[in-house]
C-alpha cells in the first residue's frame, strides 16, 4: 500500500519534474527521493516517470497519480488540521531547542519544513548549551532540539543527522596565524586555545581537543571558559589566543580571522533529537522529514 509520504514525494517530483529540485523541496537527499518512487512504481505496477539526463516526464500513468494523489494528500491534510484544532489547540505547536553557536539557517529550514509539512503550526525557540537542551527535551519542555555531535543521549530518545559543519581556527586579526590561508597542527603547539566550559558540552569538548592531538596540534588548553558569544567578543582583545569555530562566525564578527586547519579538517555534525513518545502530531509529521538530513552547511 502507497503511503501517504510517498504520494507527497511523487507530487513533488511530478510538479518540479527534477528529482534534485523535488528533494531538495522536500528536505531530503536525491537517492532516498529515487528510491521511494521506484517504490511507487513497484506498488503501481508500471513506470510513472520517464527519466532524462534534463529531468522527468509524466508517463499516463503518472497524469492520472498525481490528479489523485493531490486530491488525496489535501484531504488529508484538511482532516488532521480540523481534527487537531478540535482536540487540542495547543498541539499545533513546535518547541525546538537550538543549541547555542548553531548556524541560523538551520533553525530557518526546520521552520521552513514546518510550514510545509504543518501549515500554521506556531515554533517556539529556546537557546541554551547542549546539556541543558537535553535536559529540556528530557523533561519534555521542548518538543525537538538541534544538537552538536557527540552528545550523550537518554536511550528513549531518538536522533537524525541534520547536516555537516567545518570548524577552524578563530583569532583576532592581528594574530600572527591569520596572515596564512590556512593553519597547520604544527603551527598551533603550545598556543592558548580558548573553549566553552566543558560541563556544558563534555563530550564535545573532550572530542574536540583529541582530535586536535589526533594531528598533531599540541595547544594548550586556557584556564578561561567562555560561550561562544563571549569567545567572539573576548579573542580580538587577546590577540595571542585561538579558539575554534566556523567561517560564518568571522565573518559576522569585526576584528576576528578564520583560517580552516588543513591537511586534515575539523569537523562537526549537528543532529535534531526527539522523544518517540510523545503525543505531539506536528513533532512527529517535522521528525520523519528530518530523517533526511540536510545538505552540508551553505
Amino acid at each position: 500500500m502507497v503511503e501517504l509520504r510517498q504520494l507527497r514525494y511523487f507530487v513533488a517530483v511530478a510538479e518540479e519534474l527534477h528529482f534534485r529540485r523535488a528533494a531538495e523541496r522536500l528536505f531530503i537527499s536525491t537517492p532516498t527521493l529515487s528510491q521511494q518512487i521506484r517504490a511507487v512504481e513497484r506498488d503501481v505496477g508500471g513506470p510513472l516517470l520517464i527519466r532524462g539526463s534534463q529531468g522527468v516526464e509524466l508517463t499516463a500513468a503518472g497524469e492520472v497519480l498525481l490528479e489523485a494523489a493531490r486530491g488525496v494528500l489535501e484531504a488529508a491534510e484538511t482532516a488532521m488540521r480540523e481534527t487537531r484544532a478540535v482536540a487540542n489547540p495547543e498541539r499545533a505547536l513546535l518547541r525546538l531547542g537550538l543549541v547555542n553557536g548553531a548556524p541560523r539557517w538551520l533553525a530557518a529550514r526546520i521552520e521552513a519544513l514546518l510550514e510545509t509539512r504543518e501549515p500554521g503550526a506556531r515554533l517556539q525557540l529556546t537557546g541554551g548549551p547542549a546539556v541543558d537542551q537535553v535536559r529540556l527535551l528530557d523533561r519534555e519542555d521542548v518538543d525537538l532540539a538541534v544538537l552538536r555531535l557527540p552528545v550523550r543521549l537518554p536511550e528513549h530518545l531518538s536522533s537524525a543527522p541534520l547536516a555537516a559543519e567545518e570548524l577552524g581556527i578563530l583569532m583576532s586579526r592581528t594574530h600572527p596565524l591569520a596572515a596564512g590561508a590556512h593553519v597547520e597542527p604544527t603551527q598551533l603547539c603550545e598556543r592558548e586555545l580558548i573553549m566553552f566550559p566543558r560541563d556544558t558540552a563534555p563530550e564535545l569538548h573532550d572530542s574536540l581537543l583529541a582530535q586536535l592531538r589526533d594531528v598533531g596540534a599540541a595547544v594548550v588548553l586556557s584556564a578561561l571558559a567562555v560561550g561562544h558569544a563571549q569567545l567572539l567578543a573576548l579573542l580580538p582583545l587577546r590577540p595571542e589566543a585561538i579558539g575554534l569555530g566556523s567561517a560564518r562566525t568571522a565573518t559576522a564578527t569585526p576584528g576576528l580571522a578564520w583560517r580552516p586547519l588543513r591537511p586534515r579538517p575539523l569537523t562537526i555534525t549537528y543532529i535534531a533529537a526527539w522523544r518517540p513518545a510523545a503525543r505531539n502530531s506536528v513533532l512527529h509529521s517535522l521528525a520523519e522529514a528530518l530523517t533526511g538530513g540536510f545538505p552540508s552547511v551553505p
